[in-house]
C-alpha cells in the first residue's frame, strides 16, 4: 500500500539553510515535525545549482563522492491544491512522536493508536492536527499537542524524552505503564509538570530531569538520529540533557558559501559557467545544436557559433579540480575582486563601483565598494547540536561533532540555495591594520580572548593551540556588527536581513593579507533587492553612518559591565565588551556566533583599554 503524502506546512529556501535544516525541528502551528534527511528527497523534483567553488569546498569537507549541489525540491503552485506541487517538498517526520491529550492529559505516543492526524483540507495545511479520537471527555476529539521535552547531546544526537524510564527512575512498573502530564503549581515554569503513571502511581516532576538530579533519572543517550530513522552503530558515550522542544542549541547549521564571482571578461566562457547545470549533461556538439534551439534557458547562447560553444564547454571540463586546502580558501579569490573593483570583471550577478573612503577617515578605512550585484550559494553540510559549531573560517578543518544529513555520513549531494542582492565592502588600510595589529597583541584584553579561545577547544576536542582568528579579525568583526546595527537604522532592512562577511588573515605563503568586510542583503528571487544598501554607499552618507555608528559604540547601556567585561576560566564567552544592547546582531547574520567582539579595539570605551583603531590614529 502506497504510503500518502500529505502537505503540512511551507517554509524559504534560506530557513533550510538557516533554521529548518536536515535534522532541525519545526514547530508548526498544532503539531512538529523534524526535517528528513537527504536519503528521503525526491531526487528528480530538484534543481541542480554550479557553482565550482562551493562544490570544491564542500568536497573538501565531506568527501570527494559528493557530485552535485542541488536545490530543495518545488514546484509552483497552481489554484489546483490536488494537483502535482501539493505532493513535492522536503519530506518530514513528526517529531517528538509523544503527545499529550489537551483535555485528559494522557501522554502517548503516535503510534499508540491514541491519536489520529486529521489533514483533509488540502487548502489549509496549516490546520493539519493530532487528536485524542477516544478521549473519554465530553465533546469532539481534543487536540492533541507534541510533549514539551526531548533529549539531546553535545555529539549531534536527538531523541525522545524517556517519560516511561524517568517517571518509573525509583522502580519499574507492575503492569503496562499509563501516563499523564499534568501542571502543578503556578505553571509559569516550563518544568511545572508531574509524570504520573497512573498504573502503578509512580510520579516524577520535570525539575528533577535537570541540574543535579538529573544523573540519577536520566538515561544515557541511545545515539539516535531521528532525522534519518537511525541509531549511531557506534553508540553515544555522553549523558542525555533534557531540552524544551524549540530551545535555540537544538540546531546549529554547518554550511559552506561562496559569492560567484565572474570568471572572465569574455562573455562567451562567463555565459557557459552561468548556464552549466543545463549544458553539463550534453554529451556531443549535435545535441548540443538541438538543445540551444529548443532549450528555453540556453537562449542567451542562441546566436553564437554552435562549434565556439562547445570549444568553451570542452575547455570548461578540461579544467583541473581544486586540491582540499586551495578549495577551503573560498575568501581569497573574493578578497582579490574586491581589493581592485576597478579590474574586476562583471557579470550579471557580480558588479562593483568604488565608492572611494569617507571624508575624515581617510587614514582608517581605505576604500568603499558598492557591489551593485552579488549571488551567493550555500550548502548545507552537517549540524551540530547543544553547542555551535566553530566556523572554520580560519582555515581550520578539524570540526568536530558534526551530524550527518545521510545515513552513513557520505552523501552525494548536498542541499543548497541560492539568493542575489547588494552589499557595502568595506577595505581597511594594510599597514594601519597592521601597526594596530602589533601595538596590541600581548595586551590583557586579547590575551584573555585568545585563552578563552583556547579554553573553548578543548572542551570541543580541538586543538586548543590552532584556530585563532588573530587580533585583526577581532577589530573587523567588531567594526562590522558596530556598523550592521548602524546601517539597519537607514536602509530600510532589519538587522536580521543584513548579513556579515568577514575577509581578515595575516599574509600566507601563498595569500596576501586581507582586513574587510562586506555588509550584504540578499533574497530568493531572480531580482534580488531594491538598493537601499547601496543608496547608502556615498562617501559623505558613509562617513555620516561610521561617525555616529563610532559614538554610539563609545557608551553602552550595559556599562560598567559591558566595558570591563572579560572571560574567565569560569566564563564560557567568546566576547570582551560586547552585549546586546551594542555589538551583538542576529545570529543568522553573524558569521561567527556573535563571537570575538570588543568594543574596545574600536573606541576609547569606560574600560580605557587603550587598544582602540579610531581616535588612536591622531584624528
Amino acid at each position: 500500500m502506497a504510503q500518502q503524502v500529505r502537505r503540512v506546512g511551507t517554509v524559504r529556501p534560506s530557513q533550510l539553510m538557516y533554521s529548518f535544516g536536515v535534522g532541525a525541528v519545526i514547530d508548526l502551528p498544532r503539531f512538529s515535525v523534524i526535517t528528513a534527511g537527504i536519503d528521503r528527497w525526491s531526487a528528480q523534483d530538484q534543481r541542480r545549482i554550479t557553482e565550482e567553488r562551493l562544490l570544491a569546498a564542500v568536497k573538501a569537507r565531506v568527501g570527494s563522492q559528493v557530485r552535485e549541489l542541488r536545490e530543495a525540491p518545488w514546484e509552483a503552485e497552481s489554484r489546483n491544491p490536488l494537483d502535482r506541487w501539493a505532493t513535492i517538498g522536503v519530506p518530514v517526520i513528526p517529531f517528538p512522536r509523544w503527545l499529550r491529550c489537551t483535555r485528559c492529559n494522557v501522554l502517548s505516543t503516535v503510534d499508540s493508536g491514541l491519536f489520529k492526524l486529521r489533514s483533509e483540507r488540502p487548502f489549509r495545511p496549516d490546520l493539519a492536527q493530532y487528536e485524542h479520537s477516544n478521549c473519554t471527555a465530553v465533546g469532539r476529539p481534543p487536540l492533541a499537542v507534541p510533549a514539551r521535552f526531548v533529549t539531546a547531546c553535545p555529539a549531534g544526537h536527538l531523541d525522545e524524552f524517556p517519560w516511561v524510564e524517568f517517571c518509573h527512575a525509583a522502580g519499574p512498573c507492575g503492569g503496562k505503564p499509563m501516563l499523564e502530564a499534568r501542571e502543578v503549581g503556578s505553571g509559569s515554569r516550563s518544568t511545572d509538570v508531574q509524570v504520573v503513571c497512573t498504573t502503578c502511581n509512580a510520579r516524577q516532576h520535570l525539575s528533577r530531569a535537570f541540574g543535579q538530579s538529573a544523573a540519577k533519572t536520566m538515561p544515557g543517550c541511545r545515539g539516535r538520529h531521528p532525522h534519518l530513522q537511525w541509531f549511531d552503530p557506534n553508540g553515544c558515550s555522553e549523558q542525555a540533557r533534557a531540552m524544551l522542544l524549540g530551545a535555540s542549541n537544538q540546531w546549529f547549521p554547518v554550511t559552506e558559501s561562496v559569492l560567484s564571482l565572474p570568471i572572465s571578461t569574455d562573455a562567451l566562457p562567463q555565459l557557459v559557467a552561468e548556464l552549466w547545470s543545463d549544458l553539463d549533461r550534453i554529451t556531443s556538439r549535435e545535441i548540443l545544436e538541438y538543445a540551444l534551439s529548443n532549450t528555453p534557458a540556453l537562449r542567451p547562447l542562441s546566436a553564437l557559433d554552435v562549434g565556439r560553444v562547445w570549444d568553451a564547454m570542452e575547455e570548461r571540463r578540461g579544467a583541473k579540480g581544486k586540491q582540499p586546502e586551495e578549495a577551503l580558501n573560498i575568501r581569497g579569490p573574493e578578497w582579490g575582486l574586491f581589493a581592485d573593483p576597478a579590474q574586476a570583471p562583471q557579470s550579471r550577478d557580480f558588479r562593483l563601483f568604488e565608492a572611494g573612503a569617507p571624508p575624515g577617515f581617510e587614514n582608517v578605512v581605505e576604500n568603499v565598494v558598492l557591489v551593485q550585484r552579488l549571488r551567493e550559494v550555500v550548502a548545507l553540510w552537517g549540524f551540530t547540536r547543544v553547542d555551535g559549531p566553530d566556523s572554520g573560517i580560519a582555515g581550520d578543518g578539524t570540526l568536530t561533532n558534526i551530524a550527518p544529513i545521510s545515513q552513513g555520513g557520505k552523501p552525494t549531494w548536498v542541499p543548497t540555495a541560492e539568493v542575489r542582492g547588494e552589499g557595502l565592502f568595506f577595505r581597511l588600510p594594510e599597514a594601519t591594520v597592521d601597526a594596530w595589529a602589533g601595538r596590541v597583541a600581548g595586551t590583557p584584553r586579547m590575551d584573555a580572548l585568545r585563552a578563552s579561545h583556547g579554553r573553548w577547544r578543548s572542551r570541543h576536542n580541538m586543538d586548543p593551540s590552532t584556530g585563532w582568528p588573530g587580533e585583526r579579525y577581532v577589530l573587523v568583526h567588531s567594526l562590522a556588527h558596530c556598523l550592521l546595527n548602524e546601517v539597519a537604522l537607514e536602509c530600510g532592512y532589519s538587522a536580521a536581513s543584513i548579513r556579515e562577511r568577514v575577509y581578515a588573515a595575516d599574509a600566507g605563503a601563498n595569500s596576501s593579507a586581507m582586513a574587510g568586510f562586506l555588509l550584504y542583503t540578499a533574497a530568493p528571487d531572480s531580482e534580488g533587492t531594491l538598493g537601499g544598501l547601496v543608496s547608502l554607499g556615498e562617501p559623505q552618507s558613509i562617513a555620516r553612518i561610521l561617525k555616529r555608528a563610532l559614538e554610539r559604540a563609545r557608551l553602552c547601556s550595559g556599562d560598567p559591565f559591558c566595558a570591563e567585561h572579560l572571560p574567565s576560566s569560569h566564563d564560557d564567552s567568546l566576547h570582551n565588551a560586547a552585549c546586546h544592547a551594542c555589538l551583538f546582531i542576529p545570529e543568522t547574520s553573524c558569521e561567527r556566533g556573535n563571537r570575538y567582539l570588543d568594543r574596545s579595539v574600536l573606541v576609547d570605551s569606560l574600560a580605557g583599554a587603550g587598544i582602540e583603531y579610531f581616535y588612536a590614529q591622531g584624528r
